[in-house]
């Protein structure tokens, strides 16, 4: 399990946007597990009166993860930006409240040198809430 103090040695993102509470399953390089409680204010303006959690934030929360993956075995890139290049195949199927807890799976489908390609997904309380594929670098 990575904590969020963890979190914030591997990634550079500080909040607001930094959207993974704590990483609760990982294989470096392979897959992993974070989390995150959605909070009002991850929600701020998005429908005023009912605050939905926006899916382009569901997707970098997801990049996020995608990047502790890849940055997680590498001592030499912590902390450093891994840069998001594309979102292919996404489709979002619920919608995400305050209060909701964010589990985001990933796992690589193929790494080559700096360039990783992941298949994505996020759930809350077992209900698929969004899913595809992203394509990241670090260079």
């Amino acid at each position: 399990m990575i904590e969020r103090d963890e979190v914030e040695r591997i990634l550079p993102h500080r909040p607001p946007a930094l959207l993974v509470d704590r990483v609760v399953e990982i294989e470096p390089g392979v897959r992993g597990v974070g989390i995150r409680v959605v909070t009002d204010e991850d929600c701020d303006g998005h429908f005023p009166g009912h605050p939905v959690l926006p899916g382009v934030k569901v997707a970098e929360a997801l990049a996020q993860v995608a990047a502790i993956v890849f940055l997680a075995g590498d001592e030499t890139r912590r902390g450093k930006p891994v840069y998001l290049v594309g979102l292919d195949g996404f489709r979002f199927r619920r919608v995400v409240k305050p209060g909701d807890e964010l589990r985001l799976e990933v796992k690589v489908e193929q790494l080559r040198r700096q360039m990783v390609r992941l298949a994505v997904s996020a759930t809350v309380a077992g209900e698929r809430v969004a899913e595809g594929e992203i394509l990241a670098t670090a260079p």
